[in-house]
C-alpha cells in the first residue's frame, strides 16, 4: 500500500508564500498524474491544481497564475507552489498521486493514493 507524507502547510499573512510538499512513503516505479484539492468546512473536496506528470496542469481559475504544480522526478516529490496567497485560500489541503508501484514487471500494479492532508491559513 502507498502512502504518502505531507508537509509544508501553516499560516502565512495574505501576499505570502507556501511550498507544499507530497513524497510516497516507500519506492515507487512511476507517478502517473498528480493533483492537490482543497477541502474547506461544510464544502466538497475541490480541486486546485491537477494533471498528468509531463502533460498540461489544469488549475481552478481562482488560483490561476498563483499556484504551480510540479514533480521533482529525483525525489519522487509533487510541490505545489503558492504565491500572493489569499484568505480564500484558507484550508485542508490534500495530495494526490496515480501510478505504479513494484520494481518488478509481475509484481508491479497501479496505486491510488492520498495524502493525510496539511492545513494552509492565510491571514488578512
Amino acid at each position: 500500500q502507498v502512502q504518502l507524507a505531507e508537509s509544508g502547510g501553516g499560516v502565512v499573512q495574505a501576499g505570502g508564500s507556501l511550498r507544499l510538499s507530497c513524497v510516497p512513503t516507500r519506492r515507487i516505479y512511476s507517478i502517473n498524474r498528480m493533483g492537490w484539492y482543497l477541502q474547506v468546512p461544510v464544502e466538497q473536496r475541490e480541486v486546485v491544481a491537477v494533471g498528468d506528470v509531463g502533460g498540461p496542469i489544469t488549475y481552478a481559475d481562482s488560483v490561476q497564475g498563483r499556484f504551480s504544480l510540479s514533480r521533482d522526478g529525483s525525489k519522487d516529490a509533487v510541490t505545489l507552489q503558492m504565491s500572493s496567497l489569499k484568505p480564500e485560500d484558507s484550508g485542508l489541503y490534500y495530495c494526490n498521486l496515480i501510478g505504479e508501484v513494484g520494481m518488478s514487471v509481475f509484481a508491479r500494479r497501479t496505486f491510488d493514493a492520498w495524502g493525510q492532508g496539511t492545513q494552509v491559513t492565510v491571514s488578512s
